[in-house]
C-alpha cells in the first residue's frame, strides 16, 4: 500500500499537483517475503500432459523451463529468435494499461513494450526439443495468417491471436487455471510457473547466479532472498567436502543442533 501511494504521489509531484511527496518521507515497513508455491517435477509433467496440443502448450513450456513472466512470454518476437544459434532474446512484454484517450468502451488497452531494466532483457539458450516445437508453432501460425487474410495485423509476435494481435495476459491466466484443474492440480496462477522454474533449476544443481540471469533479476541478491533457502543442501555438501579436505575422508559432519554427548544445550544470549 505504501509503495502504491508513494508512486501515485510521486507522479502528482512531477505534474505539479502537490509540492512534496510525503509518502516518500515515511519509513517502509519490514515485510517478510512469502515463499511461493512450486510445482514438483511430477506435477509439472502432469500439467504439460494436460496442455499437450493446446494453443498455450508452448507458452507454458517456456514459462516453466525459463521461469518467465507471463507478459514476457506473450511478448516474445520472431525477430528475436536465432534459429541457427538456438537462442531467443527476451526484450518485450505484453501488458494492459489505462487508455489515456478514453475511447468509449475501451478504458484499457494492450501494448507490447520494451522491458524496463537491462537485466530483464536477456538471452535464452533453447534446447532442440523446444526449437522443434517453435518450428511447429511457426507453421501453424503461418496457416492462421493465410486464413485471416486482410484481417491479419502483423505484430511479429510468436504468440498472437488468430488475427495477429497481442494475447491478453488475463485471458491466458484464466485458461491456464482451467488446464491446471484438468491436470488435477487445483488452482494455480501463471506466475507460479516462474517460481516453479527457478526451484526446478536449483534442484538440478544450477548455480544461483545462472538462475538469476535466466530469470532476469536486477541482482543476484533478489534471487538469493527469494530462493536462497533452496540451496541449503548445496551449503551442507560444501561443508562436508571442506571437512573431508581438512580432517580426512573419515570425518563426519555434526548434525544441526546436535550437542556433544553429556553436554547441555544453552540458549543463545539475547541481543
Amino acid at each position: 500500500m505504501r509503495t502504491v501511494l508513494r508512486r501515485a504521489l510521486g507522479q502528482a509531484e512531477r505534474e505539479g499537483i502537490i509540492v512534496r511527496n510525503v509518502a516518500g518521507l515515511s519509513v517502509p515497513p519490514r515485510v517478510r517475503a512469502k515463499e511461493g508455491r512450486t510445482l514438483t517435477v511430477e506435477q509439472a509433467r502432469r500439467l504439460l500432459d494436460a496442455a499437450a496440443g493446446h494453443r498455450f502448450e508452448l507458452v507454458i513450456i517456456l514459462a516453466l523451463a525459463y521461469g518467465m513472466r507471463r507478459g514476457e512470454v506473450l511478448g516474445l518476437r520472431w525477430s528475436a529468435l536465432d534459429w541457427d544459434a538456438g537462442t531467443l532474446q527476451v526484450t518485450h512484454g505484453v501488458q494492459r494499461i489505462k487508455n489515456r484517450e478514453m475511447q468509449p468502451g475501451h478504458r484499457t488497452q494492450l501494448i507490447v513494450g520494451d522491458l524496463k531494466t537491462p537485466r530483464s532483457r536477456r538471452s535464452l539458450a533453447l534446447t532442440p526439443q523446444i526449437l522443434a516445437k517453435l518450428r511447429q508453432h511457426h507453421t501453424r501460425q503461418a496457416e492462421h495468417k493465410m486464413a485471416a487474410g486482410l484481417a491479419w495485423r502483423d505484430y511479429g509476435l510468436i504468440f498472437a491471436s488468430e488475427t495477429g494481435a497481442p494475447l491478453d495476459p488475463e485471458n491466458f491466466s484464466r485458461t491456464f487455471a482451467k488446464l491446471c484443474n484438468r491436470a488435477g492440480l487445483g488452482h494455480w496462477h501463471p506466475h507460479e510457473l516462474r517460481h516453479s522454474g527457478a526451484s526446478l533449476m536449483l534442484a538440478q544443481g544450477t548455480p544461483l547466479h545462472v538462475v538469476s540471469e535466466i530469470l532476469g533479476h536486477a541482482s543476484i541478491t533478489i534471487t538469493k532472498d527469494v530462493y536462497g533457502h533452496l540451496v541449503e543442501g548445496d551449503r551442507r555438501a560444501v561443508a562436508a567436502s571442506m571437512s573431508q579436505a581438512l580432517f580426512g575422508p573419515e570425518s563426519a559432519m555434526v548434525a544441526p543442533n546436535m550437542a556433544p554427548t553429556g553436554t547441555k544445550k544453552t540458549p543463545p544470549e539475547s541481543g
